[in-house]
Order: structure tokens, then C-alpha cells, then sequence
């Protein structure tokens, strides 16, 4: 199909860079001249919309020696070349959609090369050959049997709403199309503690897919201990975007300061976390993030002050955790409670200076975690106005801790002695650059 240059400049006629933009478009067009393009609303999630230009068109992938032509469709924002677009996978109705680190199940495309956008080198056509490159190694799309494909009409006018541009659509519809979610974890670090920590969910089998980020310098760094457990679900890798989706991501990273100041070694955390949190948090927005990393106070704070996700859904774990601690921690996020109401509290700080509650005050719990203790943010409890993470017995669900629970017995030495805690800790935060 021929490019009529003059047709898609009128289209942007209110493009910011609108020559930069229909060059690009002419260049793709060269590589893939079956693109169909067009101007359309498109609803951002605060709900603000506007009209962009979109093009549709399928991309050949080849995989396990079949070539496979798998429907997109891209939009390009009014800051283009400066903004990458926003790309979404266009299954017909007998297409359904493999969730994977680079797919959600709304379809929307995750890549690297978008989240590392720079123009000028950053291009639409290179845009699509990572596509490509990343489908070969995991196909986005599968054939439905003629069975589901009634179903998967109705599903595909769900999705419709999204890759048009609407994106205020509530989620739990999609229950209604009986697609399994996929229960996937990543752990961050390969140190000892990143390693027991795949073991040990491996071991009790409560995730359909483990991904390990390996950051040490090399090839294997320090991976190799798994390699003679040969567990089949388990990803190891270095690229981030490996984590995309996971429902829990536990920090288990330490960076190992050299400076005798306590200060200048937790910086140095924080400096590392820097770096990962916010690209964590973008490849699983809707997670839960679980942080082991030392000291667990102050980095709990830390990771939620730069994921900017709730603080209900950043969570401070004790570093003894064992493997039966982690199987609750994990299995409470991963599924809903239908019935009764476990009651946990996981925590790092001395034992003077953490409340008991008696079993009387959890008497509506089915079961009591007293041996656990959670990291949730105390500001508002106790006449604390400070930011800081400290030991609170919480209910735990799939979206991280939906209530805290307040002893009803005299609390004098409970909230002196947690009130020195968050002060103590409040006073090194204040010390840290984030």
C-alpha cells in the first residue's frame, strides 16, 4: 500500500513534531506497507483522553519453525518521536492471549525497548523488530479450540474497550471468561537468601513461574547452586523486564558498603534500590512488594517512597525468615480469603520493643501468627505522624495487607516504646538521599 504522506500530515495536524513524525511513519511503511492507519480517541488511565494516530497490522514470527502473523496495534502519542508509543496486541476471535513477561492479559506490550526510549536512536522500526525477536522466544497469542471461540467473542469486546483507549475497566470482569491467573514471584538477588527463597516456594509449589534477577557481574554469578536442582519453572535472569506481571516481588538485595559509617552503608542500599524499584514497580504495577533487604525498616521505606505504589502493598519481612514463614506470607497474597481471617505480624526490631497481643484480641482470627511480624506503615497509629515502617499484627491478602488490627488492652509502654522505635528510625531516614 502506497504511503500518502499528505493524508497522515493532515492527520497530525496538532502533533508537536509532526515532519519528525510522518518521516518515521513513511520509513515503517517501507518495512511493513500493509499497516492500516487512522485517528482515534484514546482514554489515558487518569481518564483524560485524546485524538491519536493508531495503525493496525500484523507482524511475522516465527516460531518452532512455524511463521505465525501476530495482529498489532500501535499508538503514537502527540509528543512523538520524543514519547514511544503505546502498543497493544489485536487477537481476533479465535486468539487467545499467553500472559507473559512482555504480555498482560489486557494484551497491552511490555518491551525494553520502550521502556528505554531515546529519540533520536530509539525508532518505530527498531521498535518492531524487538517484537519480533522477543515472540520467537515467547509467542504472545495461541489458537482456541472451536468451543471456546463463542466465548472468546464476548472476551474480545472486553478487550476492545482497553485497546481502544479505555482503561478504567474493572478488572474482576475478567473473571467472568474463566481465564487462570498465572501465580508468578520474582525474587531479586542471588545471594543466600534470594536462592532458599526460590527453593523454598519452589518447594512448595506455590507459583506457577519463579523468576530469579541475577545482578551480579557475569555470566552465572551466583545461580550456579541451582543449576543441579533443575526446576523446570524457574527463569533465572538479568534483564528486569524478566519480572513483568508477577504478583509478588521480594527484594532480597544487599549492596555491600565498604565505609565504616552505618549511614553510608544504608545509603548505598538505598542508592541500589534507586535503580530498581521504579522499573520493578512499572513491570508489575498491580503486585505486592515483599522487602527482605537490610535494614528492613528502612528499606521498606525506601521501596515504597520510590514505587510509588500504596503503602498496603509494600511490606517488610524479617531476614530469619524460614520456609513455612514464606509459604504463608506467599500463599495469603497469591489467593482470596473466602473465609475466616489470618492475622500475621513479621517484623526485625528487638523483642523490647515489640507489642504482644493476647489471643483474646484475635478472637474473630481462624488462625494467629504471633511468630510473624509484618512491616506496615505506622504512621496514624499510636500518635505517630512520622513516615516509618514498623511491626503492626495485619490481615493479609491478595492485595497486600487489608487491615490492621489495634490491641484494645491499656497501651502506655506499647506506643512509648513504639514511638521510640519510629523516632530512632525516623531520625536515619532523615539522613538518607533517596
Amino acid at each position: 500500500m502506497e504511503f500518502d504522506c499528505e493524508s497522515v500530515r493532515r492527520l497530525l495536524g496538532k502533533y508537536k513534531f509532526r515532519d519528525l513524525t510522518v518521516e518515521e511513519l513513511k520509513n515503517v511503511n517501507m518495512f511493513f506497507p500493509h499497516f492500516k492507519y487512522s485517528m482515534d480517541t484514546y482514554v489515558f488511565k487518569d481518564s483524560s483522553q485524546k485524538d491519536l494516530l493508531n495503525f493496525t497490522g500484523t507482524i511475522p514470527v516465527m516460531y518452532q519453525g512455524h511463521t505465525y502473523n501476530i495482529p498489532i496495534r500501535f499508538w503514537i502519542l502527540d509528543s512523538h518521536p520524543f514519547a514511544p508509543p503505546i502498543c497493544f496486541l489485536k487477537p481476533t476471535a479465535n486468539m487467545g492471549i499467553s500472559i507473559g513477561k512482555h504480555v498482560d492479559a489486557q494484551g497491552r506490550i511490555y518491551l525494553p525497548y520502550l521502556q528505554n526510549w531515546s529519540h533520536p536512536k530509539s525508532v518505530i522500526v527498531g521498535l518492531i523488530k524487538e517484537m519480533i525477536a522477543k515472540f520467537q522466544e515467547e509467542l504472545p497469542l495461541y489458537s482456541l479450540s472451536s468451543s471456546d471461540e463463542a466465548r472468546q467473542v464476548d472476551m474480545l469486546a472486553y478487550i476492545a474497550k482497553i485497546t481502544e483507549g479505555v482503561s478504567d475497566i474493572n478488572s474482576k470482569s475478567w473473571t467472568n471468561y474463566d481465564i487462570k491467573p498465572v501465580n508468578k514471584i520474582t525474587v531479586v538477588g542471588n545471594g543466600e537468601l534470594g536462592i532458599a527463597c526460590i527453593l523454598a516456594i519452589s518447594a512448595k509449589g506455590i507459583a506457577d513461574r519463579l523468576v530469579l534477577l541475577d545482578l551480579s557481574e557475569g555470566t552465572k554469578g551466583g545461580t550456579m547452586d541451582l543449576d543441579i536442582f533443575n526446576l523446570p519453572n524457574v527463569e533465572i535472569s538479568k534483564d528486569l523486564s524478566a519480572s513483568a506481571h508477577s504478583k509478588v516481588v521480594i527484594f532480597t538485595v544487599n549492596s555491600l558498603g565498604s565505609s565504616e559509617s552505618y549511614v553510608d552503608v544504608v545509603q548505598s542500599n538505598v542508592d541500589m534500590f534507586r535503580a530498581l524499584v521504579p522499573a520493578l514497580g512499572h513491570y508489575s504495577q498491580h503486585g505486592v512488594l515483599l522487602v527482605a533487604s537490610q535494614p528492613v525498616e528502612i528499606m521498606t521505606y525506601v521501596t515504597w517512597k520510590l514505587s510509588t505504589f500504596p503503602a498496603y502493598r509494600v511490606i517488610g519481612i524479617g531476614c530469619n525468615l524460614d520456609s513455612q514463614r514464606l509459604h504463608y506470607i506467599i500463599t495469603n497474597i497469591l489467593k482470596a480469603q473466602t473465609s475466616g481471617k489470618e492475622v500475621w505480624v513479621i517484623g526485625e526490631q528487638g523483642e523490647d520493643k515489640v507489642p504482644m497481643w493476647s489471643d483474646q484480641e484475635m478472637s474473630h482470627s481462624s488462625q494467629v501468627q504471633l511468630s510473624n511480624r509484618a512491616m506496615e506503615l505506622l504512621k496514624g497509629y499510636y500518635d505517630i505522624n512520622s513516615e516509618v515502617f514498623l511491626s503492626l499484627p495485619c490481615i493479609l491478602g491478595t492485595n497486600g495487607v487489608s487491615e490492621v488490627i489495634k490491641t484494645t488492652v491499656k497501651e502506655d509502654t506499647v506506643t512509648e516504646k513504639l514511638q521510640s522505635s519510629a523516632s530512632s528510625i525516623h531520625g536515619l531516614q532523615q539522613q538518607l538521599k533517596l
